[in-house]
């Protein structure tokens, strides 16, 4: 009996760390980890993330903050709209998307449009056995598998940029291919080939 009960719960063990195993791309069920997680890895980028309009513009949600771009655009200079969804969702990183931003109180590493707005929620994609420092040599087409947005296109940047956005003009229409290497960070070279 006690062999059978050693079994028994040793396949519930075996079957609790399968259930454990992350999420596959296709399932859909991504982290998101914030910009500071890419930072160990990619530190050049980041740092020219971090000077960009998009690692600041949660800043211009705030009362106060922008004030001449405001009110060129019909809005109120001294309120707050860190809390107003409308504004919120084109100023963060994975709002409304599971794991995404939720407040500056609860997820405050994701204010901002950081890595994963363009990259992908990295959490399934920056494990120790894809991208990471434990493994300097990933090969990049497994981590697009598991996830990772290679390729920017102008379908993830018209959500926020088109007429629909409050601070521009019905007749505004975003030119991707003049606009897609602006606001972004600086393309460095990787030290790995990752080919």
């Amino acid at each position: 009996m006690r062999k059978f009960v050693l079994v028994l719960v040793m396949l519930v063990g075996m079957v609790g760390l399968l259930v454990s195993v992350p999420a596959s791309a296709e399932d859909g069920e991504h982290a998101y980890i914030g910009s500071k997680g890419c930072k160990k890895c990619h530190l050049k980028q980041y740092k020219s993330w971090e000077q960009t309009t998009m690692a600041t513009t949660f800043e211009a949600l705030k009362p106060g903050e922008r004030a001449e771009a405001k009110a060129a655009s019909g809005f109120e200079v001294d309120k707050d709209y860190t809390t107003d969804p409308e504004c919120v969702r084109c100023h963060v990183t994975g709002y409304g998307k599971e794991g995404g931003f939720v407040d500056i109180e609860t997820t405050p590493e994701l204010a901002g449009v950081g890595c994963e707005s363009c990259h992908g929620p990295g959490a399934t994609y920056t494990q120790d056995h894809l991208m990471s420092l434990k493994n300097k040599e990933y090969k990049k087409a497994e981590v697009v598998a598991a996830g990772m947005v290679d390729t920017i296109s102008a379908d993830q940047c018209v959500g926020c940029h088109s007429a629909e956005n409050p601070a521009v003009g019905d007749d505004f229409v975003f030119d991707f291919e003049a606009n897609k290497d602006s606001g972004i960070h600086e393309h460095f070279p990787l030290k790995y080939s990752h080919e």
